[in-house]
């Protein structure tokens, strides 16, 4: 379900304090800010019903659940959908 324009979860998450942020892009990659740091990690994704898995370019891998249409649960973190820019 990762890759086409219609995907449910493309978009821009953000924890509440604003030093985690995931763009989930439509072509099944995803940009991770953290810290203030653009683009500290890169990789690709799969959604299968409510969960995502990552797997970054050098390998590493996690994964998350989408317990609503606008909440991510990742890493003991909790992720927000936004509809500001990266």
């Amino acid at each position: 379900m990762n890759g086409d324009k219609g995907h449910p979860y493309v978009g821009l998450w953000v924890t509440a304090d604003g030093r985690i942020r995931h763009e989930l892009l439509p072509n099944g990659r995803y940009d991770e800010a953290r810290n203030g740091r653009a683009h500290a990690y890169q990789g690709r994704y799969v959604v299968t019903g409510r969960h995502i898995d990552y797997v970054d370019d050098t390998g590493f891998t996690a994964d998350g659940e989408f317990v609503s249409p606008d909440i991510l649960h990742h890493a003991g973190m909790i992720l927000r959908r936004t509809k500001d820019q990266a």
